[in-house]
């Protein structure tokens, strides 16, 4: 073999190499792209990018393309190595030395290389290589057509679960990695994660209950009901009659002030119609039926149409934006850390904001949905000004209660002494 032809045969396998680095690079590319930012580009007039969102659809068809590409590419660098060292030394080192040079050559050249270059820019270089690759899914159509077929053959043979391609546990993830990344702040992080959690709440997770109602009676005088509005600070209040298992309506502030209590009228002549609601319903679902109904309160009905509590607009949008306080309100830290390290909490809080804060686990098919309800099912009986009991590695002691349920307690980590 004259200097001529090794030549020749070199720039082939130069060319060869450069062919499988591009299919690695692409394969990565396309695979570590990020489709949000490629929809953005084409819908701001990018036909590059959207040329890429189109091949980026037929995932399969592109994949195919790609390995039958690589592995052509692979075999024949691999065929003309073998041919060239055979010739360049002799029929039994040929073999050995070409095994050893492309095996080297392909890993770092065809391979790591590029599919790590790739990983850093991948929208950049999908941009640079569909063209190429739309030619090259037009020209290897036969073969995808019949690699289609092989595939839905497999998924005869092999069932899938069919798991979503995103579920809502990664979403999560990916938003706290973005987070994380500094692509986006905490306010906004956790704004995503309230819509993304909003419809796995039910009502029941968010109401005022019963005891802590505040309303007043049809028959209630005008001057009782003043003060009721005047002490509370609230806008709305619920009218019962006789007793609040039996809610008639829902009265407003100002149509109080401007119909009744100048005048002579009734309390009944502005009420309006309450909507009634169970426990269980999603909170996606009430903002919704609130929004058709122009209501700004429900009332939770039980089993036997008593009154468990009433849900409001407002604890609605405090799932999604937090806490919503008004001038009027007086503001309350529901769980305060003390000096000493423990912390203050108030009762009514969420016992799924006690798990989070102290990382333990609760058990989702319980009822129990705040502190109050958690306390009293660790120490099965009614708890006591004082009570001190241990539960999944915290120390407990009740500090305030009233009448018969727990206002507030304080909760620090690890073992009372004995």
């Amino acid at each position: 073999m004259d200097s001529g032809d090794s030549i020749g045969i070199i720039l082939v396998m130069l060319v060869l190499i450069t062919m499988s680095a591009y299919f690695s690079a692409t394969e990565t590319a396309f695979s570590s792209l990020n489709r949000i930012r490629m929809k953005n580009a084409a819908e701001n007039g990018d036909k590059r990018a959207a040329l890429v969102l189109s091949l980026a659809e037929k995932f399969d068809k592109l994949l195919s393309t790609i390995l039958v590409g690589n592995n052509i590419v692979n075999i024949g660098l691999s065929s003309i190595a073998t041919v060239f060292f055979i010739n360049l030394l002799d029929e039994i080192k040929g073999p050995t030395v070409a095994t050893v040079v492309i095996t080297v050559a392909v890993l770092i050249f065809g391979e790591i290389s590029p599919k790590s270059l790739a990983k850093e820019s991948p929208e950049k270089f999908a941009r640079f290589s569909a063209p190429i690759m739309q030619v090259l899914m037009w020209v290897l159509t036969p073969i995808n057509f019949l690699f289609s077929l092989w595939k839905k053959l497999l998924s005869k043979l092999i069932r899938t679960d069919g798991t979503p391609s995103i579920t809502e546990e990664e979403l999560l993830t990916i938003v706290e990695e973005a987070e994380q990344d500094g692509g986006i702040d905490e306010q906004e992080s956790e704004l995503i994660r309230s819509a993304i959690e909003f419809n796995d709440l039910q009502a029941v997770d968010i109401f005022t209950p019963r005891v802590d109602v505040e309303a007043v009676e049809i028959d209630d005088d005008k001057q009782t009901v003043a003060d009721i509005f005047t002490k509370t600070g609230y806008s709305r209040l619920p009218v019962y009659e006789d007793t609040i298992d039996n809610i008639v309506g829902i009265i407003h502030l100002k149509d109080f002030y401007a119909k009744v209590f100048a005048s002579d009228a009734p309390l009944a002549d502005i009420v309006k119609p309450t909507v009634f609601i169970t426990r269980s319903m999603k909170i996606y679902d009430l903002l919704r039926l609130l929004q058709r109904e122009k209501a700004h309160m429900a009332v939770i009905a039980d089993e036997y149409g008593g009154t468990i509590g009433i849900v409001t607009m407002e604890d609605i949008l405090e799932e999604l934006v937090g806490e919503i306080w008004d001038e009027h309100d007086e503001v309350i830290e529901e769980m305060e850390q003390l000096p000493d390290g423990s912390y203050r909490i108030v009762c009514s809080a969420s016992i799924d904001d006690l798990a989070e804060l102290f990382d333990i686990k609760t058990d989702p098919e319980s009822d129990i949905t705040t502190v109050s309800g958690w306390v009293m099912e660790c120490l099965g009986r009614i708890p006591q000004e004082g009570d001190t009991f241990q539960a999944e590695g915290l120390c407990v002691t009740v500090t305030k209660t009233d009448a018969r349920r727990v206002v507030e307690i304080t909760v620090r980590k690890g073992e009372t002494d004995e």
